[in-house]
């Protein structure tokens, strides 16, 4: 199966088929299980807090300085990371962090005995560089790698710092003083320097001012007169200059005058121009074209009365022969008819004229039935005997009943003795 793990982790697979071990910092890694085995090492960055008490450095003077340093296991460079696998694997973050920090502590404290209070306090730069080469040079055969080293706190019990702190603040104190009086010294004299030489600026000033106020008046009485006599120059001249402008403005006007007369005298005759053909294009215009339009259509009324005529009469003309040949056709027809009845007539006798009776009666009946088929409405009032549709229907049967009584007082003939004669 597949174990994977992240950039601050590595893996370690051993057993069947890994010999030797596989390290994997930072990836996956496929695992037969039962038969192989997989440990893990933390790549994480460590702080460690070096704390060394009451060191004796090279002059016997017992100090104390407290360090600050950062180290990891390099999980990029396989040999560091074998070390490191080989020395911590199956321990812990703090476990590791323990053996590096004591590891680191003793070359502290070696490097702290082999310098002076005064080496390790002015010039830490120093010291800590020290330390971090010496470590890193040791803890590199571990698999871990110091990634800095500060120092961060160097003191004492007995003083001896603050001691060589107070020769200094005297010696700085006595400079101050020293400093500040001469500073004062000098301030005085260039005050007093400085108040000269404002004074002396201060007179030159006026008397410039003065010499600058006298040229200054000298300068605007010139200018005065120079000025005045341009001033009445001007006046003069400006006068002058109004006369001519005067005229010069009567003149335009004079000419103005002219052209407007002029321009005046064009567009009146434009005027008239235009009115003219104005006249000419809503009264002339437009009466000959109405005088136009009125004779073609009087023209055209004519020949459509002249062609409607002749197309009457054609007409008429056509009818004509058309319904005399159907009124000819017709009498044949009717003659032909009329003598072929007279044959069955003679014939025949009585059986012809109770034959065309009889065809006759239902429309006959129809006639009869006709109006009260055209009623809207019927009324009908029954005195206890048959009401509806039947009184209606045997109203018109006995009207037909009555018809061979009409015929025989009209004809003479009487049907019931034709038909039995016939049967």
């Amino acid at each position: 199966m597949f174990f994977t793990c992240g950039p601050n982790e590595a893996m370690v697979v051993s057993g069947f088929c890994r010999s030797p071990p596989v390290m994997i910092a930072g990836g996956r890694v496929f695992v037969i299980p039962c038969i192989q085995q997989i440990q893990r090492i933390s790549l994480n960055t460590l702080t460690l807090n070096v704390k060394s008490d009451k060191v004796y450095t090279r002059h016997g003077v017992p100090i104390s300085v407290t360090g600050i340093a950062q180290m990891k296991i390099q999980g990029q460079n396989k040999q560091m990371l074998a070390a490191a696998c080989q020395m911590f694997m199956g321990k812990s973050e703090a476990e590791i962090a323990q053996i590096a920090l004591e590891t680191l502590e003793g070359h502290q404290r070696a490097i702290i005995a082999h310098l002076t209070v005064e080496e390790i306090y002015k010039d830490r730069k120093k010291f800590s560089e020290q330390v971090f080469k010496v470590a890193s040079s040791d803890l590199v055969n571990m698999g871990i790698s110091v990634v800095s080293y500060t120092l961060k706190d160097v003191h004492d019990d007995q003083d001896y710092l603050h001691s060589l702190g107070k020769a200094r603040t005297a010696q700085v104190q006595k400079d101050a003083r020293i400093g500040e009086a001469q500073n004062k010294r000098d301030a005085v004299i260039r005050e007093a320097h400085a108040m000269q030489v404002k004074i002396s600026a201060q007179y030159k000033n006026e008397i410039d001012m003065a010499k600058a106020q006298r040229d200054y008046e000298l300068k605007k009485a010139a200018y005065d007169i120079e000025v005045n006599t341009k001033k009445a120059e001007s006046e003069m001249a400006y006068q002058l200059q109004v006369a001519k402008t005067k005229q010069c403005i009567e003149e335009e006007k004079m000419q103005v005058q002219v052209v407007e007369r002029s321009q005046q005298i064009m567009l009146q005759e434009q005027e008239i121009t235009r009115r003219e053909k104005e006249l000419e294009a809503k009264v002339k215009k437009p009466a000959e074209a109405e005088r136009y339009r009125l004779e073609k259509l009087a023209e055209a009324q004519r020949m459509k009365m002249i062609m409607e005529a002749e197309a009457e009469a054609e007409s008429i003309k056509i009818k004509g022969e058309a319904e005399a040949f159907a009124v000819e056709a017709k009498g044949r027809a009717e003659a032909e008819q009329m003598a072929k009845k007279a044959e069955a007539f003679s014939e025949y006798k009585d059986g012809a004229m109770v034959d065309m009776l009889l065809e006759k009666l239902p429309l006959m009946a129809e006639e009869i039935s006709r109006p009260l088929c055209e009623a809207k409405k019927v009324t009908m009032v029954s005195s206890g005997g048959e009401v509806g549709a039947a009184k209606l229907s045997g109203e018109v049967l006995e009207i037909m009943t009555r018809l061979p009584e009409a015929v025989e007082k009209l004809t003479g003939v009487q049907i019931s003795q034709v038909s039995s004669r016939t049967g």
